[in-house]
Parts: structure tokens; sequence; C-alpha cells
């Protein structure tokens, strides 16, 4: 990466676009809610027009991970922009059901893409995982503001789906802080030397990206019919049951907070898999909740646990490789296991009931625990000791210094490339020292 998307200003940048990429998923529940009543058409159609929104979203994920950079930041960020300007708007302006899913496809597509560039530099960040945390953040704080705004609007399908188009038009100003063109987009190096082998940890990567999709999956599947629960298994109003949502996107902002003041201190293997285990108790107490106690205690702390996990995977990928590409790839897989969320909660609910469904994605995310946690464990790297690793040591010599202590914020992390090594030669006496000028040392020598 660039030193210029290292700055306060392009920090705030990528902040910027990271809200508005995430912020249609954020805003799925009533984005769906809004095209059932406002459009006459079932809560099946609906939500299958917010599944092909977030498909296309995860769709331009998976293709930007191979051409990001031959595009350049801006030129990408800008595009992504555009796209959610036209396509929300578009789809908001119409009562077609074919325009706005057409609406939805193209504004996916942008959402997409600017999580995509807002992904790729955070990963070249100092501190990835306070720049996630930051960026989740803002993005909770956002959706937050606008499910309490919105309900005050007018009726139909337009003020959601308006609320996401001038989020990208605002951000728009702020990608004039991204570089147009750059070489290893993603890198924590200087420009020219970024590398541009292979994707490193290849394994690991894949491990992660088909975790988080099953991780996200179950996410969003109880969050596709935690409104039923409430109001149906528990007994709930519908008032009761939007101030538990409220109090629950506020334990949200809390979880936030709290994962980026703490930081990498537990390293990510004991957030991410303890995090993970967490939500499962939450998702099982949720799905079972027959009355309000039940039910508000098992949303408020998934929901005050879930971005928690989530910035520590975020970070995770972006150390895999640091010009973003896995950052990209495993936030698309995410995107995905999102979209199919919805459809494979309703599917298990009407077939297995709510306590069935929560007992099957429980084990899902028990299942899932472990290999991420396995990832974040000896995938993500240690800290180098200075003066560790020897010229052209390459990566044992970097392994081997990994497993003494040190300051991580002194040290270079692992993965980054070794300053280079240049040779000079010290031009000294030619003069031979006499055999008799060296003799053994001995304790009386001292001092």
């Amino acid at each position: 990466m660039s030193s210029r998307l290292r700055g306060s200003g392009a920090l705030v940048a990528l902040v910027a676009l990271f809200t508005a990429g995430y912020l249609a998923p954020y805003l799925l529940p009533t984005v769906v809610g809004r095209l059932a009543s406002g459009l006459g058409i079932g809560p099946s159609q609906a939500g299958s027009i917010g599944s092909v929104l977030l498909l296309g979203s995860s769709t331009a994920g998976f293709t930007l991970a191979a051409r990001g950079e031959r595009i350049g930041p801006r030129t990408a960020a800008r595009a992504g922009l555009l796209a959610m300007a036209i396509g929300y708007g578009s789809a908001a302006a119409t009562h077609a059901v074919p325009l706005v899913v057409a609406g939805a496809v193209i504004g996916g597509l942008g959402s997409g893409t600017a999580t995509a560039v807002a992904a790729a530099g955070i990963a070249g960040q100092r501190d990835p995982h306070r720049a996630s945390s930051l960026g989740l953040l803002t993005v909770s704080a956002t959706a937050g503001a606008l499910y309490l705004t919105l309900p005050h609007l007018s009726a139909g399908h337009a003020p959601p789906l308006l609320a996401i188009a001038c989020a990208a038009a605002l951000v728009w100003p702020l990608t004039g802080r991204l570089p147009d063109r750059l070489a290893g987009t993603g890198s924590r190096t200087a420009p020219g030397s970024a590398p541009t082998g292979p994707l490193p940890y290849r394994r690991a990567g894949a491990v992660l990206a088909g975790a988080i999709l099953c991780w996200s999956l179950a996410q969003n599947a109880l969050w596709g019919v935690s409104g039923r629960i409430g109001l149906t298994q528990a007994g709930l109003s519908e008032v009761t049951v939007g101030a538990v949502f409220a109090a629950a996107l506020g334990a949200g902002l809390v979880g936030v907070t709290a994962a980026g003041a703490l930081g990498s201190r537990l390293g990510r293997a004991v957030p991410i898999g303890v995090g993970t285990a967490v939500i499962a108790a939450c998702v099982l107490l949720s799905s079972a909740a027959g009355n309000l106690a039940s039910f508000a205690t098992g949303e408020i702390l998934w929901n005050a646990v879930y971005p928690v996990v989530l910035s520590y995977l975020l970070g995770l990928a972006a150390s895999l490789d640091p010009r973003g590409r896995w950052a990209v790839l495993v936030g698309s897989a995410s995107s995905l296991g999102v979209a199919c969320g919805p459809v494979v909660g309703s599917l298990l609910s009407e077939s297995a009931g709510y306590t069935g469904m929560g007992v099957v994605l429980c084990a899902l995310l028990l299942l899932v625990a472990a290999p991420m946690a396995a990832v974040a464990r000896h995938a993500s790297g240690r800290p180098l000791v200075p003066g560790s690793v020897r010229r052209r040591g390459g990566a044992p010599a970097a392994v081997l210094a990994g497993t003494a202590s040190a300051s991580s914020a002194l040290v270079p992390q692992m993965g980054a490339p070794e300053q280079p090594v240049t040779e000079f030669r010290v031009r000294t006496a030619r003069r031979r020292a006499a055999k008799s000028a060296f003799r053994l040392a001995r304790p009386s020598d001292r001092g």
C-alpha cells in the first residue's frame, strides 16, 4: 500500500467507504420488510430480492479480488459508489418489481465494490484490526440512526433504499483522498516494492473463507426469523420486539468499541473461538425463547458478541495477505453466507421448527469455531525480534524468531519483507598479527 493510504485522511476515506458498502446488509431487514409492504409482494419474494442484492455484492467482491489492483482504489471506489447511487435510487423511484430487482442488483454490485476497495485498503493499515473495528463501529452507528429515523418517514420501499443511495453520494467526495493508480495496492511496503507472487497461506485462507461463509450463514439465518420468533413463539408485541432489537443494536456498538479497545492483547484465536461458542449458545437460547427474558437475553448478548468476533475475523483475513486479496475474498464469502442465510433459516424453521433450527445452527457454529481458531493460531503470524532474522534467512528464520517475545509495536510483523542489505567493503590494514599477541582469557582479566 502506498504511504498515501496510511495517513489519517486516507483512513477516514476507507472507513467511510466501508460504512457505505456495509450499510445495505445492515439495513436488510427493514429493506425486505418495506419491499413486501410497499410493493405488495410476499415475504419470500421480498427476501429473494434481498438475497439477489447480497449475491451481487459478493460477486463484485470475488471479481475485484483479482482485478482491483489494475483498476486503482479511487477509480474502483467511485465506480462502486456510482453504481450504488444509480441502482438503489432507481429501485426507490419505481414500483415495477422487475425494475426494482434490476436496481437492487446494480446497487448490490456497487456495495460489493465499495466494500472490496475498503477491505483491501484496511489490510494495508498498520493495525488492520483496529481499522476494521472503527469501520464496524461507524456502520453500526449509522444503521442504528437510520433504524430510529426510517419509521418516522413515509411508508413504502423508497426510504431505506434512498438512504443507502444518499450515503454513497455523501462518501463520494472523500474518495479524492485515495490514490488513482498504484503498484501493489494493499501492500504495507513502499510503492514498487510490493510482492507480486501467488496468494500466501492458500490453505489457511481457503479454510477461513469456507468457515466464515458458514459462520455468516448461521448468523443471518437466525436474524431473518428473529422477528417471527419474538412475535409467534415468545408471544411479544411488535413494539416490544422492536425495543429488543434497538437494545441489541446498542449492545453491538458497545461490543465493537470493546473490540477496538482490546486490540490484539488476547491474540485472535481466543476471541474468535470463544466468541463463536458464545454466539452458538445465544442462537440456541434465542431460537428456543418462550418469553421476553430469554428472547431479550439471547438477542442482546448475541448482537454484543457478533461484531467483536467479526472484527477479529476481518483482521485475520487482512493479516494473511498485506495486499488485501484474502480480505476481499473472505469478505465476499461472508456476503455470500449472509445472502443465503434467510433462505436457510426459513427452510429450517418450516421443517424442524424454531428450536430445531437453533440446534442445527448452534452445531454449525461450533463446527466452524475450531478451524477458524486454528487459522488464527497458526497463520496470523507472530512478531519478529530485531536482529533475529539472518541475512537472506527467509521464512525459516522468521518462524524461529517468532518464538521469542517482543513488542509488536516496535518490531516488524511476520510475513513482512526484510529490509534490503547492501554489502560494502571495509578497508583494513593488511598486517598479520603475531601469534604471541593472543592468549587465553582468565577470570582475573575482567574489568
